[in-house]
């Protein structure tokens, strides 16, 4: 933005330079002094200012200087738009736990990572999106191949405290049947995006995060965030990355 301002003016000085040294009234004798009134009356011009020093003097000059009136005010325009767009958006601001977990889950085992919301205000409408990628090959070609998971739960109606997003490790899972070495060898990503509603804008927000093959820890549950003697319902956040070991699978 700071660029662009500058090289308006700096192309408008120019202009109002080559129309001769009679297009503005009060502007310096020398052609590098004059110049650098021009510039500065290009200022005064796009940001509407007008101190007065400078004039225009000729038909040309007066012509610039209604063409940079118009460029000022739509460029303002389009300017104040585009800050209020950036600083006006909400963000999600979701915190991941920083490893997927291979954990026990029901009467087998299952793929899992946790998050929470570090905003005040709750999230709405919140969903869960996961993809696996890794390499496999085919017809002796290695590919790369994706696939979305199935998840337990992929929305939930509201978030005010944390949620455990959870892939059950079943015979139809991409994961079924793999060791900690063949997950290791197909170099696997693992991808969530989640999105949700904000209440507070009443837009939508999105936050995404991703896990390869060292954030995947093999045969581990999460420690519980819950705080059992605090008078109401609260978790605690630093526990969010915490986690204990467990006897790992040989297979999922």
């Amino acid at each position: 933005m700071a660029a662009g301002y500058f090289a308006t003016n700096l192309l408008f000085a120019s202009l109002y330079w080559l129309a001769g040294p009679d297009a503005l009234s009060g502007a310096a004798p020398s052609p590098l002094a004059r110049f650098e009134d021009c510039f500065f009356f290009s200022v005064q011009t796009l940001a509407t200012i007008g101190y007065g020093k400078l004039t225009p003097n000729t038909r040309v000059a007066n012509f610039l200087v209604a063409i940079e009136a118009l460029v000022g005010l739509l460029g303002f325009a389009v300017l104040s738009a585009l800050l209020f767009a950036r600083f006006a958006r909400p963000t999600a601001k979701i915190s991941f736990s920083r490893d997927a977990l291979v954990a026990p889950y029901q009467d087998g085992w299952a793929l899992m990572f946790r998050l929470v919301s570090l905003r005040n205000h709750d999230l709405t409408d919140v969903h869960a999106i996961v993809s696996f990628a890794r390499w496999t090959e085919l017809n002796g070609q290695r590919r790369r191949r994706f696939d979305q998971l199935s998840l337990e739960r992929d929305f939930i109606i509201f978030m005010p405290l944390h949620w455990v997003v959870v892939h059950p490790i079943t015979q139809t899972s991409p994961l079924h049947g793999l060791t900690p070495e063949s997950l290791a060898a197909a170099d696997p990503e693992i991808v969530c995006l989640i999105s949700a509603a904000d209440e507070t804008f009443a837009q939508t927000v999105h936050a995404k995060t991703s896990y390869d093959k060292t954030d995947i820890v093999w045969g581990a549950r999460f420690r519980d965030m819950y705080l059992p003697h605090a008078e109401k319902v609260a978790i605690d956040l630093t526990r969010l990355h915490d986690f204990e070991p467990v006897a790992p699978p040989d297979s999922l």
